[in-house]
């Protein structure tokens, strides 16, 4: 499952820093080359592999919110 997760930090070396759903994590951009910081972006096992617009990455945030068990139980509300 592909989450998405706003770019909060561009690194070097094809890396960036994400939010996703209030936890940062290190993530590879490799696969979209494009990406630029505070676009959101879908990531699957630590790569993001698709930039996608706000609308989108909200609409589907508010999904996974309404199955915590897909993700974890501490998500924020």
């Amino acid at each position: 499952m592909a989450i998405p997760a706003r770019i909060t930090e561009m690194k070097d070396d094809g890396l960036a820093t994400v939010d996703i759903l209030g936890v940062t994590r290190d993530i590879a951009l490799d696969l979209v080359p494009q990406a630029a910081l505070d676009d959101y972006v879908l990531v699957h096992a630590g790569f993001a592999i698709e930039v996608v617009d706000a609308e989108y990455a909200q609409e589907t945030i508010d999904l996974i919110k309404q199955f915590p068990e897909l993700v974890g139980e501490d998500l924020p509300a």
